[in-house]
């Protein structure tokens, strides 16, 4: 298990402000990107390798543009 326990959580800059179907990612910790349900900051975390993490999101930001 990855221990998230020093992660600094941001939300996306695109997020509403209405609190709705939002995630927060942390990369601030060496080795490991943390994403988490903002309306369950208590709850269960997902943790990347920072290399799948850019590639994922590049492949978000690739597709958005077509």
């Amino acid at each position: 298990m990855t221990d998230l326990a020093g992660a600094t959580w941001r939300k996306s800059t695109r997020s509403g402000g209405s609190g709705g179907n939002c995630v927060e990612v942390a990369d601030n910790l060496p080795g490991v990107v943390g994403v988490r349900d903002s309306k369950d900051p208590s709850g269960p975390a997902l943790a990347f390798a920072p290399a799948a993490w850019a590639t994922f999101v590049g492949d978000v930001q690739r597709h958005r543009t077509r």
